[in-house]
């Protein structure tokens, strides 16, 4: 229930209250040691919170309390869903409320993939929201955007869940095996000594959504493959969900092979960061040209997954936001500089 007096005027400061009528909903929501609720007064400078009894009682100017009151009210649906509240949900709810005052940041977040020993594997932005959908309504979607945004690591959790479901009969997961272009005869070991290294990323989520012991059995069995991109030529790949994962080194050569491996009743996601390419002698990345060559083609999706979507620490995204600035100025001073030469040249 919540209550309002108000002076009439815009800028007055006005009271809300928000009653709980769960007491357990409200120490999950307060945090330990009213933590939470202190991170939520930081985030709403000019609002004051305090809790009596099962009542939350808001403080501030007309904009900013509305602001907090939505929050903490989307924070107890969250709750009473079964999610736990920390700063750093606190943050993502607030980030999703800014960007899509539409959505319901309960809808986002509380939406399972695949749940392994209790932990639920989630969409945690509106971004991943978008992205997972997309999976389920294309055959090939393409997940770009920087570390941290869960490119791989959704696109892992549908496979899983395509799997359990018995909507496909296997999964393979592949890479580019090393940045230069696959040259793997240099490295010592056996060969799956010298590809273990590039592909172990993906082994590690596989062991986030699979009982550990159950995946050699999997793998024996053909139906979980993990294997180097070069591996893919020449077969083709039916009843499979098929993950291409850091497709920024691939060229173009490679991306069009590994494309048309696509057989009857699968389904191929593509991950990658284009600012992050490591092809050597300044190669064109095969994710970098791939959106303009497949522009306008049935069925095949591009997501783009942004700053706000890094779901690692903070400061993850903090660094991407600073780093793509930074791009941004570089390339304006590029920009300003042929300018200047193609003005040169005239005179």
């Amino acid at each position: 229930m919540t209550d309002r007096s108000d002076n009439g005027q815009h800028t007055a400061t006005i009271t809300s209250t928000i009653t709980v009528g769960d007491q357990s909903s409200l120490m999950a929501l307060l945090g330990r040691a009213d933590e939470n609720l202190r991170y939520i007064e930081r985030r709403n400078p000019g609002v004051d919170l305090h809790v009596r009894g099962d009542t939350i009682t808001l403080t501030g100017l007309n904009g900013a309390l509305h602001t907090a009151e939505r929050l903490v009210k989307e924070l107890l649906a969250l709750v009473e869903s079964g999610e736990s509240i920390d700063p750093d949900m606190i943050r993502r709810t607030e980030n999703m409320l800014k960007s899509a005052p539409g959505e319901r940041p309960v809808d986002v977040l509380s939406q399972n993939i695949v749940s392994k020993r209790g932990k639920a594997i989630r969409p945690k932005t509106l971004g991943q929201k978008h992205y997972v959908e997309a999976i389920d309504n294309n055959t090939i979607v393409f997940g770009i955007g920087p570390a941290g945004t869960g490119k791989t690591y959704l696109a892992m959790a549908k496979a899983v869940q395509a799997l359990q479901a018995k909507e496909i009969n296997r999964i393979i997961l592949t890479r580019p095996a090393v940045e230069a272009g696959e040259k793997l005869g240099f490295l010592p070991g056996t060969l799956f000594e010298k590809i273990d290294p590039y592909l172990r990323p993906l082994y590690d989520a596989l062991h986030d959504m699979i009982d550990p012991t159950s995946i050699p059995k999997l793998m024996e069995a053909g139906t979980i493959e993990v294997a180097p991109l070069a591996f893919m030529r020449g077969r083709t790949l039916n009843d499979s969900f098929i993950i291409l994962d850091e497709a920024q080194n691939t060229t173009p050569e490679q991306m069009k092979m590994f494309l048309t491996r696509l057989g009857f009743g699968s389904k191929i996601v593509v991950t990658g960061d284009i600012t992050q390419v490591d092809l050597p002698n300044n190669a064109t990345s095969g994710l970098r040209v791939v959106r303009d060559i497949l522009e306008g083609v049935e069925d095949v999706h591009f997501a783009t997954l942004r700053a706000e979507d890094v779901v690692r620490h903070q400061l993850v995204s903090d660094i991407v936001n600073a780093y793509e600035k930074w791009d941004a100025r570089i390339g304006d001073l590029k920009k300003g500089q042929r300018g200047n030469r193609g003005h040169r040249d005239h005179q």
